[in-house]
């Protein structure tokens, strides 16, 4: 095989796949941002259970947010991960699909809260930061690294963030010692072409590091899929999704999509299917999530999807037009 048609191979193409792929399961942790991270144990060992036989990679869990910033009779025990109540959920980690917690940037106790890895059942700490807590976030990422773990980092609402600094962040993070760096679309703003230019740029900046490239998206112009998919092609390995696309606001590319998309057999979306027609189609009226178009509105203004959240739990959840207007005059 010649040197070019070796590349093609593992590049990966719409019949064949890209061995380094990892896939990671956002459920609980984005889900938990709808309902305070107040979910049932049977709920959440269900999607523990549903992504491990379904071959997904890395599951995320929650937060390992601050009990003195986020009061714990206010959320659930999602929000903070502690290691006893993972291990009384799904008992001791026996297979090799890793698990996660993120910490934000300003949010988290990391120095007492996230404990050395070899006391820990989590295996990877995802930091996630603004662009102005970059100097935390460095300090995070040190030390949950310094401590045995995997670790990552999710440069969150990088569409209002001039290219000038996102650049530079992205220099910054490719010196330290995550694995894997983020593009994360948290407003779903961003259209494929952006992905594609935006996974590119950081492929080139991260060139000769080893680091990862990964994506995580959100669904408010319903691109969360295809936005995943162009950033897989155009050079992301870590790819975020939920289950039945289950997460803040609009919520997430969904989980059985990309797996049905993906051509490695080691990925079955069967286990999937099943777990949103016994566990999801059941909560669907008590949490709401998905596309709708106060979500797509803020999408398309490039806007925290906090006004569009507000809204749709409100009485005036159907007056898409006033919305439509208030949003443009906050904008001007």
């Amino acid at each position: 095989m010649d040197q070019q048609k070796k590349e093609k191979f593992e590049k990966g193409t719409l019949i064949t796949y890209r061995q380094d792929i990892k896939v990671l399961d956002a459920t609980i942790r984005d889900g938990g941002l709808i309902n305070g991270h107040n979910f049932e144990d049977e709920f959440v060992k269900a999607v523990y259970n549903a992504c491990l036989a379904a071959g997904v990679d890395y599951i995320e869990l929650g937060y390992k947010a601050s009990k003195k910033i986020f009061a714990p009779s206010q959320h659930g025990p999602w929000k903070y991960c502690d290691e006893d109540y993972i291990r009384k959920v799904i008992g001791e980690k026996k297979n090799s699909m890793k698990l996660c917690a993120m910490a934000d940037a300003e949010r988290t106790d990391y120095h007492t809260d996230i404990l050395p890895k070899k006391d820990s059942i989590l295996d990877c700490i995802r930091v996630a930061t603004y662009i102005h807590q970059i100097p935390t976030a460095l300090a995070m990422i040190n030390d949950a690294h310094d401590k045995g773990y995997e670790v990552t980092v999710n440069l969150m609402a990088v569409s209002v963030v001039t290219h000038k600094d996102l650049f530079e962040a992205i220099e910054l993070f490719a010196k330290s010692p995550v694995a894997t760096i983020y593009l994360v679309d948290s407003f779903g703003a961003y259209y494929p072409e952006q992905v594609r230019e935006l996974t590119s740029e950081f492929k080139r900046i991260a060139s000769g590091t080893r680091k990862l490239i990964g994506i995580h998206t959100h669904n408010n112009q319903q691109l969360a899929y295809a936005n995943t998919i162009e950033a897989l092609v155009s050079g992301a390995s870590m790819l975020d999704a939920t289950i039945n696309g289950m997460g803040r606001g609009a919520g997430n590319c969904a989980l059985e999509m990309l797996l049905g998309f993906l051509k490695n057999p080691k990925y079955d979306i069967r286990p999937v299917l099943e777990c949103i027609e016994k566990h999801f189609i059941p909560i669907k009226n008590k949490m709401d999530w998905g596309y709708s178009i106060p979500y797509m509105i803020t999408g398309q203004m490039n806007q925290h999807p906090r006004s569009a959240i507000k809204v749709m739990e409100s009485e005036a959840r159907d007056k898409l037009l006033a919305f439509y207007d208030q949003m443009n005059e906050e904008e001007s």
